[in-house]
């Protein structure tokens, strides 16, 4: 019974952290979203070709 404790507790320990991980990871995202939108606006004030 102790083994099958031990063996939750694992996998609840990684699932923990690959949210932490993946909550990080998507702040990033979010970041990066916003300055591409930011080089795009810019682009577009200065005159120059988006793509």
């Amino acid at each position: 019974m102790s083994n099958l404790l031990y063996l939750i507790a694992v996998i609840l320990v990684i699932a923990w952290a690959i949210g932490f991980v993946g909550y990080n990871i998507g702040g990033i995202i979010h970041i990066l979203l916003v300055i591409a939108i930011i080089a795009i606006i810019l682009r577009v004030i200065q005159g120059r070709n988006i793509l």
